[in-house]
């Protein structure tokens, strides 16, 4: 039962999700926690993993939550499911790609959802950070600073604008990811 519960819930999240794996996280943050698969904190940890590891965020996140409940089949289950619909979506769309984008309805489909997987992003980010930062998880919630989360953040924005600044480009995700695990263990150890 659970194999047929990942697999329908991801089917659900990649057929209504528009904008990638980002614009999917607010969908699979309410999916997880609504049938209890995840804490919030489990969530958190696993986009980490799932940000830190190769492949689309999305997939990752499936095959993670998907292992987490049902082994190597649930992970089977969840990630087919969150990867059919565009699989089928992308495959129609190849064959009619040059007269579909010239449509007015198309483009006018395309113009609206650009805002939403915006404010979806968005959405989450603030949700999580709230959460990260403050301990807040609810309007009642009372906040809580967390402090080391707080300078580690500092630190890291600080570092990605000074290296804008003095090398005129953006420093590479991969050693974000190293220097913001070194401070997590940093942090942490102390």
């Amino acid at each position: 039962m659970i194999y047929l519960k990942l697999f329908l819930h991801f089917l659900k999240i990649g057929a209504v999700s528009f904008g990638g794996g980002y614009g999917m996280i607010s969908l699979i943050r309410e999916t997880v926690l609504d049938n209890g698969w995840l804490t919030e904190n489990e969530f958190l940890s696993f986009i980490a993993v799932s940000e830190s590891t190769p492949g689309p965020l999305a997939v990752n996140m499936a095959t993670f939550v998907g292992a987490s409940q049902g082994g190597a089949v649930g992970s089977f289950f969840a990630t087919l499911g969150v990867i059919l619909p565009s699989f089928i979506i992308i495959f129609l769309i190849a064959s009619v790609i040059g007269s579909l984008l010239s449509h007015n309805g198309v483009k006018a489909f395309l113009s609206g959802v650009r805002p939403g997987i915006a404010a979806l992003i968005l959405t989450a980010a603030c949700t999580m950070g709230l959460n990260v930062f403050f301990g807040i998880k609810s309007i009642n919630d009372n906040i809580t600073f967390n402090y080391r989360y707080i300078i580690i953040f500092l630190l890291l924005s600080g570092t990605g604008f000074l290296y804008r600044t003095f090398k005129k480009k953006k420093i590479s995700p991969v050693y974000m990811f190293l220097i913001s695990a070194a401070l997590g263990i940093l942090f942490n150890l102390s």
